[in-house]
């Protein structure tokens, strides 16, 4: 029963001080409040049942009274001139030691930490001139003190202030770079799906349109047939590697088989001669020297240089060539262009490529050379060590 008070209470206070654009933690008001409630009533009993000292701190104490019954939220200026008053009545007839001036240091502090800066001075020079009117006319011991005390105050309510908006930026910053990370990990993940499904269509239809031709032209139902389990194990395959990939969404992964290299290159230029495109592939190097991540990318830009020639190369051959050294390792892909020229580069395929390659800190370069359709990127040692 008193946790659910105390949550009630807590959530109406918080609700109270975004309703007056407070960005502090709800204790912080709280504790500053009660402070100075207990502030003024010690200034008051310092005094004796006086009428006139129970008034100021009636005064002293009002708007805090008022927040805790209504949940409203006095405006600074209101409740600064409100105390300014109640301590000067105090003031009036000054007690050694006095806990009155102490109030206006509370004052001082809450002001600057949520108020506009020109109120925050006000409040602080107001407070000021208080102390000095008690001086000068009652004698008020230790007013140097308590000046002293008022500038620290008010010293120490700005530094709360800006700790706060330096903690809310850093929030911001934060929440912005989860945003941009969580954007980047779906970019790279919707890359790898493209790679995938685009290569294995590719080589999909490659096998359909051989048994196809079987059928058509030389009425082999055996190798019609051996073309449909090839197709039929690239679908499969190119489902796993998706299930796979989109698994990397989840919080479990999807499996244990790992992602593919820059040394399963050969495994793929060899399924894609099953499925009837030419390929010629030379290699030079350890492609086990690669990173896995800098593998992985030269493994996709492969694969979707492949598919490209499998849909646009018009059934030329293509050159494969793989570089592994130590300044690097290096991949190049060249097909024969077809007799219309070049192909189009409106896809996101090449964007795709390009950004794996950026992801690297490699260099590609994708287009026409001579007669030939040439890609050819670069991973520096850093991404091939």
């Amino acid at each position: 029963m008193g946790a659910r008070v105390v949550s009630g209470l807590r959530a109406r206070m918080e609700a109270s001080l975004d309703r007056a654009g407070i960005a502090l933690p709800w204790w912080v008001p709280v504790a500053a409040s009660a402070f100075g409630v207990v502030l003024a009533l010690v200034a008051v009993v310092q005094r004796g049942t006086l009428v006139l000292p129970a008034v100021a701190g009636l005064l002293a104490i009002v708007t805090a009274l008022g927040w805790t019954v209504t949940g409203i939220i006095a405006p600074p200026w209101l409740k600064a001139l409100t105390v300014l008053v109640a301590v000067a009545i105090l003031l009036a007839e000054p007690v050694v030691p006095d806990f009155a001036p102490v109030v206006l240091v509370v004052l001082a502090a809450e002001t600057a930490a949520v108020a506009r800066p020109a109120i925050a001075f006000t409040v602080g020079a107001a407070s000021v001139a208080t102390l000095s009117v008690a001086a000068a006319r009652v004698g008020l011991v230790g007013f140097p003190v308590y000046v002293a005390a008022v500038l620290l105050g008010l010293a120490a309510g700005f530094m709360l202030r800006w700790y706060v908006r330096a903690l809310d930026a850093e929030r911001a910053a934060r929440d912005a770079g989860r945003d941009q990370a969580v954007l980047a990990e779906r970019q790279r993940i919707a890359r790898e799906v493209h790679d995938v499904v685009a290569h294995s269509l590719s080589i999909t239809l490659l096998h359909l349109t051989g048994t196809r031709h079987a059928l058509q032209q030389d009425r082999d139902v055996e190798e019609a047939l051996e073309g449909l389990a090839e197709a039929e194990r690239v679908g499969r395959t190119a489902m796993a590697d998706i299930r796979r990939t989109v698994g990397l969404l989840a919080e479990a992964p999807a499996g244990t088989r790992p992602l593919p290299g820059a040394g399963d290159i050969p495994a793929l230029v060899e399924r894609t001669r099953a499925a009837g495109l030419v390929v010629h592939y030379e290699q030079e190097g350890d492609p086990a020297a690669v990173a896995d991540l800098a593998g992985l990318g030269l493994y996709r830009i492969a694969q979707e240089s492949l598919a490209n020639i499998a849909r646009h190369g018009g059934g030329a051959p293509a050159r494969m060539r793989l570089d592994v050294g130590p300044a690097g390792a290096r991949l190049v892909v060249r097909n024969r262009l077809p007799a219309g020229g070049p192909v189009g580069t409106g896809g996101s395929g090449l964007k795709g490529m390009a950004a794996r390659a950026g992801q690297l800190g490699a260099e590609l370069t994708a287009g026409p050379a001579g007669a030939d359709w040439v890609v050819e990127v670069g991973v520096p040692a850093g991404g091939a060590a």
